[in-house]
């Protein structure tokens, strides 16, 4: 019979003093002029915490926080006295800080528009987030004339806010060609969207006078350059569907050469009448 899985904080929350809160790291000076300190302190300014600090209880009059440096911080220096926190039942901070899934750009295109339908003003959402309100409408426009199938293939990915610019440019079956690219490459970058947009052909483009201007002077050239893409593209994919599977048969390979060589009978045999061959496979299998 499994046993039921322990819960590693307090259901209830509680409220404590700052002065009984001990951090585990400090803040450094540097930090505080970063645009995410900087985002941290307009939203407690303007809505206040939401959520908890993550403190684990030494005793009655320490607790150590686990999660929300940041936020003690600016609470601090907003001179707040105390604070909501949530109980952890284990001393560790690996599971709150490592596990987080950060919001990509497109979930916080949804949030935002959620919060619109909510009729939550532009100018409050700018000043709880630190961005002016042009930056809110244009991350509540990011997905205008994006195809509902990239929007999915790049739902969680750390995608740039001016790629969606570029795909913008491309009509959908290129946009998800394009998505698709980026997903192999691992790269999502503004400068990989606008290399594919490069070698894009005209028929896939809904202005071809917004093509950019590449290198290659011929049409030829181009197509040439389109190709080198794709195939370079299918690569990464082939390799990356057959990299595990090779490196555990690399791992296997060795260890079973290691302990055919560890026989002196076999590395004598190897040394008298196969020494260019047994040279080679020690370079192979060195660590």
């Amino acid at each position: 019979m499994t046993e039921p899985v322990r819960i590693a904080f307090e259901k209830i929350e509680c409220t404590l003093p700052l002065t009984k809160i001990i951090p585990l790291r400090p803040i450094a000076p540097e930090y505080r002029q970063t645009t995410n300190y900087k985002s941290i302190l307009s939203s407690i300014k303007a809505v206040g915490i939401i959520e908890a600090l993550v403190v684990y209880p030494k005793s009655s009059e320490e607790y150590v926080l686990l999660d929300g440096h940041s936020r003690l911080d600016v609470l601090k220096a907003l001179g707040v006295n105390e604070v909501r926190c949530t109980l952890s039942t284990d001393d560790e901070a690996y599971t709150y800080n490592k596990k987080v899934n950060h919001a990509s750009n497109i979930a916080q295109h949804f949030m935002i528009l959620r919060a619109l339908e909510n009729s939550v003003a532009e100018e409050r959402l700018a000043e709880a987030l630190n961005l002016d309100v042009k930056n809110i409408r244009m991350r509540r426009d990011l997905l205008n004339g994006i195809c509902p199938e990239v929007v999915h293939l790049l739902r969680n990915k750390k995608v740039a806010i001016g790629v969606f610019t570029v795909l913008r440019k491309m009509k959908p079956l290129r946009q998800v060609e394009a998505a698709e690219h980026m997903i192999a490459g691992n790269t999502y970058s503004v400068a990989f969207a606008k290399a594919l947009l490069a070698v894009t052909r005209p028929e896939l483009l809904v202005n071809l006078a917004q093509k950019p201007k590449i290198s290659a002077k011929s049409i030829a050239a181009q197509e040439m350059l389109g190709m080198e893409t794709e195939r370079l593209v299918k690569d990464l994919k082939a390799l990356e569907e057959s990299y595990g599977r090779d490196v555990l048969t690399l791992t296997v390979c060795s260890a079973y050469i290691r302990r055919m060589l560890a026989n002196q009978h076999v590395e004598r045999h190897l040394s008298r009448n196969h020494s260019e061959l047994l040279e080679a496979v020690r370079e192979a299998i060195a660590d």
